[in-house]
């Protein structure tokens, strides 16, 4: 009787201790959650120069003969509003290629170009990426339009609330994918002015499905002066 009795004390204190070990792995889980809903853990984006961008090597794509060129070709004379696709088989990338597309009879009054970079060419995902988006596509290898500073975000960006919303807001939308190529290298849209005028909107994505303000676009395209025909 007098062991049974001196046990339970010991049992009491096991079971404290269990009890402090649980709550304080939940707690530690609650602190990760809560942190990873902040910024303080993402990865800042570091600003791409003109100089930078120009120098890009891009290839098209859908073309009997592909051709490889230099990315400051696209904005010469006109400007260009580009996105930097993330995943052509995401559905919040297509989400996001359908609104800007349609701005295209705006941009097209500007005479503005709309183009897409993609990291690479899978399959048809290029071609399945073109019912949502109505520009030409190209490749860029080097992603040098995800730079100078690639930023990923990893397995932090499924425990985000604001992802989630993403998720259910392109859901509700009607849009829908694949897991197809590499998703993790973050994307974004810039607006480019012609010759040297410089990047006049550069977004970047924060996390998935961060997608450009279409009015910030528009009111950044409309600051574009294009250049003479002869002007270098």
């Amino acid at each position: 009787m007098g062991s049974e009795m001196s046990s339970l004390p010991d049992l009491e204190l096991f079971t404290m201790g269990m009890w402090s070990i649980g709550l304080g792995a939940i707690g530690v889980a609650v602190t990760g959650i809560l942190l990873a809903n902040t910024d303080l853990f993402l990865s800042k984006p570091e600003v791409a120069s003109l100089e930078f961008l120009e120098t890009a090597e891009l290839k098209s794509l859908g073309e009997a003969e592909e051709r490889t060129f230099k990315a400051g070709e696209l904005w010469k004379k006109n400007g260009a509003v580009i996105m930097a696709v993330r995943r052509p088989g995401c559905f919040l990338c297509r989400e996001e290629a359908s609104e800007l597309s349609s701005l295209k009879p705006q941009l097209d009054q500007l005479g503005i170009p709309l183009y897409a970079v993609v990291k690479e060419k899978i399959g048809t995902e290029v071609e399945d990426f073109q019912h949502y988006f109505k520009g030409e596509i190209f490749l860029d290898e080097k992603k040098k339009f995800y730079g100078p500073h690639k930023r990923k975000m990893l397995l932090m960006g499924f425990i985000r609330l604001g992802v989630w919303q993403n998720f259910l807001r392109a859901w509700k939308n009607g849009y829908s994918g694949n897991l197809e190529g590499e998703g993790f290298i973050l994307g974004g849209v810039y607006v480019i002015g012609a010759g040297k005028q410089g990047v006049l909107l550069e977004h970047r994505e924060r996390e998935f499905g961060d997608k450009v303000i279409l009015q910030s676009v528009l009111e950044a395209a409309e600051k574009i002066k294009p250049q003479a025909a002869d002007t270098e």
